[in-house]
């Protein structure tokens, strides 16, 4: 991919909030695919900007929250969703009163509520990058993490044409493809998709720890693909995840119900013996996978080829 011209770039100047996975990620990205914009850091863990500034995850890593702004054109809040508003509050003395904001987060009303409310009077349009691995922290972020995954933007009404634009291309500049809807949209298909799954690889993974019959051991030295997978999804950021849950309650306890309901017919196909049944939904759901596989948002290798990318797979579980 290359970088955009100097007539392409989007943002002069990018501040990045919150330098763990995604914000590393962004950190890189912007460098290798728009290298005449510049890019500030902040994290409000000294230890994570110190191991930030050795990476080299920005030209510059700011001093001080009030300083982390100044000059930039776009602002992206990369913290967990329920820390968005105290960060968006830390910064705004720098910050300018044209600039964007915009952050990475995994539901998107209680977002753009808190961003608005911290920031009155600027420009807010969230945004979510759907690419992530179960690793955090500043050395787990990489260039390719968004290259051929969805971003989705979502302005609110109000929001300026122009801004919105210019969000969608640097999206674009960093490898994503991008879609906008509606914040509230966003949340319901989200919850299915990401969120539902992941309290799903919690519950799994923290049963079989709990069962007293199989020890420890034997469930790592027995572990089949399946049980694999849900303990990779299981290891992702737990102050991330709660937060999200929390953040999108209302879409996830309802994508919730329907799966009960939907787990309590299967549970009943097999109290009684009902193959059709069962043969019937594991084929239905069958041509799910396949479909996502066309659409490359899965790879059909074995191992789904995880060994890629220095055993970090962009789309390992994506948020």
């Amino acid at each position: 991919m290359r970088g955009c011209e100097v007539s392409d770039v989007p943002f002069r100047q990018v501040t990045i909030v919150g330098l763990g996975l995604l914000g590393g990620s962004i950190g890189h990205a912007v460098q290798a695919y728009l290298p005449d914009t510049a890019v500030v850091g902040w994290d409000a863990d000294s230890e994570v900007r110190a191991q930030a500034a050795e990476l080299g995850l920005a030209q510059r890593i700011a001093d001080s929250a009030e300083t982390a702004a100044e000059g930039s054109e776009l602002v992206i809040f990369c913290v967990p969703v329920g820390a968005m508003g105290a960060a968006a509050r830390a910064i705004a003395p720098g910050l300018a009163k044209d600039a964007l904001v915009s952050d990475v987060g995994s539901s998107k009303e209680t977002v753009a509520a808190a961003l608005a409310e911290a920031l009155p009077g600027h420009h807010v349009i969230p945004a979510h990058p759907v690419a992530g691995t179960e690793r955090s922290g500043p050395d787990a972020g990489f260039a390719t993490l968004f290259r051929n995954r969805w971003c989705i933007v979502t302005p609110p009404a109000d929001a300026d044409p122009e801004l919105s634009a210019r969000l969608v291309a640097f999206w674009e500049a960093l490898g994503a493809r991008v879609e906008t809807m509606d914040a509230a949209h966003h949340d319901k298909v989200l919850a299915v998709t990401s969120h539902l799954p992941h309290l799903i690889a919690y519950t799994i993974v923290g049963t079989a720890s709990d069962l007293e019959q199989v020890t420890q051991s034997e469930v790592i030295k027995y572990s089949a693909g399946g049980f694999r997978d849900f303990t990779r999804i299981a290891a992702s950021d737990p102050t991330m995840w709660r937060d999200v849950f929390l953040s999108n309650k209302d879409a996830v306890l309802e994508m919730l119900q329907r799966f009960t309901e939907d787990l309590t017919e299967l549970q009943k196909a097999i109290r009684k013996g009902d193959g059709d049944v069962l043969f019937d939904h594991f084929t239905r759901t069958r041509a799910i996978r396949r479909g996502i596989i066309e659409m490359g948002q899965d790879d059909a290798r074995p191992d789904f080829g995880r060994s890629d990318h220095n055993g970090a797979k962009a789309s390992a579980e994506q948020e």
